[in-house]
This record gives C-alpha cells, sequence and structure tokens, in this order.
C-alpha cells in the first residue's frame, strides 16, 4: 500500500495519473472527495469492484454509486430526461448523489443487479479528475453501517485492510456521505440528507 500526502487544492498531476494507473489496472484508491473519503475502484473491473465490497463488509446486493467526471459525462452511465438534468444542474458539482435509470454499460456487480444507479459528481477536483478516463465507484470508506472518520489514518484502522494506494489530504471538514435524492420515479424523493 502507498500512501501520498497532499492538499486537495494544490497537488501533482503525477498523483493523478498514478491512481487511474492504479485503477486501471484493477486496484482500489482511498481518496477525498467534498464530503468524505471514498473506495475507488474501475467500475469495468469486475474483481477490484468486489474487492471494494469486500473491504467495507458490505452485502453484494446493496449497490455502489459511480462517480464520473463531470455533469456531462453522465449520460455515459445513466438516463436523464430534459427535466431530470435540470436538477442535477443545479445541485452538481456538490454533495449529492442522483439515483437515475442506468445505462446497459454499467456492470451488474455496481449495482447490485438493480436497474437504477448512483451517481456523484464531487465538488473536488481530485475525485473528478480520477474518472476521468473511466467512471469509478464512489462509496464512503468505512465499515458498511460503521462510524465515518474523516482521517485516512483512521479510515486504515477501521478497514483493517489495505488498499492499494492512500490520497491523504489529512482531515476533511466533513464525516457526512452525501444526500441521495432518487430521480428514478415520476417525483424525486429524497432518501439520505
Amino acid at each position: 500500500m502507498k500512501i501520498i500526502k497532499t492538499s486537495i487544492d494544490k497537488f501533482d498531476e503525477n498523483i493523478i495519473n498514478e491512481a487511474i494507473k492504479i485503477l486501471a489496472d484493477g486496484g482500489v484508491v482511498l481518496y477525498p472527495t467534498d464530503t468524505v473519503y471514498g473506495l475507488g475502484a474501475n467500475i469495468f473491473e469486475k474483481k477490484a469492484v468486489k474487492r471494494v465490497f469486500d473491504i467495507k463488509q458490505r452485502s453484494y446486493l446493496k449497490p455502489l454509486s459511480i462517480l464520473v467526471s463531470d455533469v456531462g459525462a453522465i449520460d455515459l452511465v445513466a438516463k436523464a430526461s430534459l427535466s431530470q438534468k435540470e436538477i442535477i444542474n443545479s445541485y452538481l458539482p456538490g454533495p449529492y448523489t442522483f439515483i437515475l435509470n442506468k445505462r446497459n454499460i454499467v456492470p451488474r456487480t455496481v449495482t447490485g443487479g438493480l436497474n437504477n444507479v448512483g451517481v456523484r459528481v464531487p465538488d473536488c477536483e481530485i475525485a473528478c479528475r480520477l474518472a476521468s478516463i473511466f467512471p469509478i465507484t464512489t462509496t464512503s470508506a468505512n465499515i458498511s453501517d460503521d462510524e465515518m472518520l474523516s482521517n485516512p489514518e483512521e479510515i486504515l484502522g477501521q478497514l483493517d485492510c489495505e488498499v492499494d494506494l492512500v490520497i491523504d489530504v489529512g482531515d476533511l471538514n466533513s464525516n457526512k456521505a452525501s444526500s441521495i435524492i432518487d430521480l428514478s420515479g415520476f417525483n424525486p424523493r429524497i432518501l439520505r440528507k
């Protein structure tokens, strides 16, 4: 496991390139977002996605959300109507996850076999840059249903396992996950504030 300490605002391009290479090769990265630290894997690498589930001790039937590089990239993984896009554009980038109907490109491993997918575009350049080549998983870096921590050292202690790379920007200002808004039905529903 490699730990790279950096700043959330000023970081070296080589960090992003190294992380993307690890993700492309099927690795798992612990990375900062605008809410909490996340566990990232290339969504097209089945073994890496399963590793994220195992690290979190999460049921394979509970879906993982996907992080894309920008709002325009949402169309790659999900179907959104014009009215849904208006809602999305008014909140993203930001601390929100939107549930949308998924596209067939999204592996069933990620969604637990569901037809919907949670999509995020955080207000965090590091996180968005990690998804610049392919979408990655975005799920809080904690044991499922356990406390969310804001410091990589404490997170790694809780997870009690190794990831391939840690992008350590120190303590985050938040230990609350993103709000989840379900847009897959007729009316928007807030699933988590």
